[in-house]
């Protein structure tokens, strides 16, 4: 479990979700929230997605969690579930988990819950891009249909829950959102991450615009982790996130 008094940010967060700690400009408590991640562009794609003005979302790295959790579920849902508690019991902090990935049906559902590692486990995306190119190699664009699918899992460790019968104590929330699309025959764009450059939304025309040729804000309305994220800030909005 990392030290709390040595967490980049925190200072002397008390262990009730820094109830009293900073305040907003507006005079309201700041909240911490982990996001489950090393990764820059999701924790900013979250920011951006869930709106939370009155709460900071920290990565691992922030809170100088060095542990890493173990993706080996069945589902998106049993990953990100166990990674949102194992996060929690490690950080004390209520605790935002993401499990997506990219469903292809020509693949039989593949690369699925080993999306990022499809092509091995320190995989790049360029790495990952080539492999599902060459998988689809030569079939036309009605065969090579595929969805993004996002799970999104919140744990808030019992001393943040509040207190009484009704708090919502350890037990993950779950919010989920799906895409769909189909897998270009090359890349384009340079935008987004992941499997972008090469994923066609399906109302784009075969051949039209990837996902990697969506601007953040365009890409931000319809995104599988948009759908998850707009149905998960009502719940972190209602919990006084």
């Amino acid at each position: 479990m990392a030290d709390r008094a040595a967490m980049p940010g925190l200072g002397d967060a008390t262990p009730a979700g820094r109830d009293a700690g900073a305040t907003s400009p507006a005079g309201a408590s700041e909240r911490v929230l982990v996001v489950a991640t090393r990764s820059p562009h999701k924790l900013g794609e979250l920011r951006d997605l869930l709106r939370l003005p009155h709460t900071r979302l920290l990565s691992l790295d922030d809170v100088g969690v060095t542990d890493e959790a173990p993706e080996e579920g069945a589902t998106f849902e049993d990953n990100s579930t166990f990674k949102a508690r194992f996060y929690a019991e490690r950080t004390g902090l209520p605790t935002l988990a993401d499990d997506s990935g990219l469903e292809v049906d020509a693949l039989g559902g593949r690369p699925g819950v080993h999306t990022r590692r499809y092509s091995g486990t320190n995989a790049t995306d360029e790495e990952n891009n080539t492999k599902l190119l060459g998988a689809l190699e030569g079939l036309p664009p009605e065969r090579r249909t595929a969805r993004y699918r996002c799970v999104l899992a919140l744990v808030e460790p019992s001393h943040h829950a509040g207190a009484g019968a009704d708090a919502p104590g350890t037990e993950p929330v779950v919010r989920r959102g799906t895409f769909e699309g189909r897998i270009a025959q090359s890349p384009r764009g340079t935008d987004g991450f992941g499997y972008d450059p090469i994923f066609e939304p399906a109302w784009e025309e075969p051949g039209a615009r990837t996902v990697g040729q969506y601007p953040a804000e365009e890409k931000n309305r319809v995104s599988h982790r948009a759908a998850a994220a707009r149905e998960m800030r009502r719940v972190l909005v209602e919990r006084g996130y």
